[in-house]
């Protein structure tokens, strides 16, 4: 698995309104969701691990500590807490930058959806490899999934991460990306990356194959 001076930033703060609230803490395979997401990044090799929770940060803390092995260690994990998470997932990623780039400074940033508990290390490896070819200037590194051509997750380069700054409201780096597509590098990958955003979704993803 690659490795290297790479941080990674997971947005858990949303108020998961669609899902009834507590999404976070929501179980699949017996593990928060969240927790899932921290075990990708870890296995994936990031050396700085900033966890961005919002007004339900304690609950989250709790289950997480709560679930067995591995999957509750938050050992070298910076827990961020976004004190105003109705102003929407740029005020989240703006304090998660922040953390992930103290000095000293990573080579990149990997930005992970608390609410996507299926991603996958290989495609967070796939990144980071990608990231040591790509041309000067390069934003972003991101995947393309077979299955849904979904972009998440994203690897923010250095010339990044001053442009978030740009970012207001409830738009995540979609935006932005978009509108410089040729500084972003596209690797293809197998698979899909689902979001859960309703119970519903939560059932399927349960009796579905990891």
């Amino acid at each position: 698995m690659t490795s290297g001076p790479f941080a990674a930033v997971v947005l858990a703060a949303g108020s998961g309104t669609r899902f009834g609230g507590g999404k976070m803490r929501a179980l699949l395979g017996g593990r928060p969701l969240v927790a899932h997401v921290l075990a990708a990044a870890r296995a994936a090799g990031m050396e700085r691990l900033v966890l961005v929770l919002g007004r339900d940060a304690a609950e989250v803390l709790t289950a997480l500590r709560a679930a067995e092995g591995a999957a509750g260690d938050l050992h070298g994990v910076l827990v961020v807490l976004n004190a105003a998470p109705e102003r929407g997932m740029a005020s989240s990623l703006r304090l998660g930058l922040a953390a992930a780039t103290a000095d000293p400074t990573p080579a990149g940033v990997v930005i992970l959806l608390g609410d996507q508990p299926r991603v996958r290390p290989e495609v967070i490896a796939a990144l980071l490899d990608a990231s040591v070819s790509a041309p000067s200037g390069t934003l972003a590194v991101v995947p393309e999934y077979a299955a849904d051509g979904a972009p998440n997750p994203v690897l923010l380069l250095p010339a990044a991460v001053t442009l978030v700054a740009e970012l207001d409201g409830d738009r995540g780096l979609g935006a932005l990306l978009a509108a410089r597509p040729e500084r972003v590098v596209r690797v293809q990958v197998a698979g899909a990356n689902p979001d859960i955003d309703t119970p519903a979704d939560l059932v399927a993803l349960e009796g579905s194959r990891p």
